[in-house]
């Protein structure tokens, strides 16, 4: 595999925060109290959404970025597993082959631990897997995000990753939500996550008209390709404090210990006194 394709691969399961130009600075959330805005195609497909708080809009009104709440906020301890459920629009002849783009196994060990978790899922995914799509999109103890339709980057360079132009920006949000109604699922927030963690000036206020808030992440779990389960778990555990959010992954051929190193993270967080909340949750602290 060459240097460029692994990073093309890297950026494609969110490992990376920012972009190689000069971005836009992922920002602490807004002093400014949640509000309501005018429905978005989000909220109007899913009735969850409409309760989930969003951030106000940034200068001129570029899409907000949410990266984690406040420190010695009302919740106290707590923190937001988040898990990408990524797939790009090219990879169904890899799915086709065999490939596994889903984690059953870590969702159904999320449900036993009864962790309340952000599943940010790209259309191609759930177009893949209708019906997990729609077992994550009706459990109360999870929602779904958006993480676009095709998984391809919303500036440039971005690792590799093919590139959506200015003016297919809004579409790509709006047919991920569309894929998320279509499969059935009825959790659904107004929260995006750039692939790759990449975004810009220009991204941001192509993505205005969408209504959504753009959710980053201040703790990299390093699950994306690794094969030591402790040393994803200790890099999380090393990571986290009040009001952390943590960027995972829900692919078995790209993260095959993040159900491993969930099973370590979870008990010693929950010793710690820590509890699990949703990123709706999260931005209400």
């Amino acid at each position: 595999m060459s240097a460029l394709t692994l990073l093309g691969v890297l950026a494609g399961c969110g490992s990376p925060v920012g972009t190689l130009t000069e971005p836009v600075p992922s920002r602490a959330p807004s002093t400014t109290p949640p509000t309501a805005p005018s429905p978005s195609l989000s909220q109007q497909s899913a009735p969850a959404a409409r309760k989930a708080p969003t951030m106000a809009p940034g200068p001129a009104g570029r899409t907000p970025v949410f990266t984690r709440a406040a420190a010695g906020g009302p919740g106290g301890k707590v923190v937001a597993l988040t898990f990408d459920a990524d797939m790009t629009a090219d990879q169904g002849a890899r799915a086709a082959a065999g490939e596994h783009f889903d984690n059953p196994r870590l969702i159904a060990l999320l449900r036993r631990l009864k962790v309340p978790s952000t599943v940010f899922m790209t259309g191609r995914w759930a177009e893949e897997y209708p019906a997990q799509a729609r077992s994550i999109g009706t459990d109360p103890l999870f929602e779904i995000a958006n993480h676009s339709y095709s998984h391809y980057a919303f500036t440039t360079p971005c690792y590799g990753l093919p590139v959506v132009d200015r003016a297919g920006m809004r579409g790509e949000v709006e047919r991920a939500f569309a894929a998320f109604r279509e499969a059935g699922a009825r959790h659904v927030v107004p929260y995006f996550r750039f692939p790759g963690g990449c975004y810009d000036d220009a991204s941001l206020r192509a993505l205005a008209p969408a209504k959504v808030t753009a959710v980053q992440w201040d703790v990299v779990s390093g699950d994306a390709f690794a094969t030591d389960a402790d040393a994803v778990a200790a890099q999380v555990l090393d990571g986290v404090r009040p009001g952390s959010l943590v960027v995972m992954h829900c692919t078995r051929s790209a993260a095959p210990v993040t159900e491993e190193a969930v099973r370590q993270v979870v008990p010693e967080l929950r010793r710690r006194g820590y509890r699990f909340v949703k990123v709706s949750d999260l931005m209400r602290q």
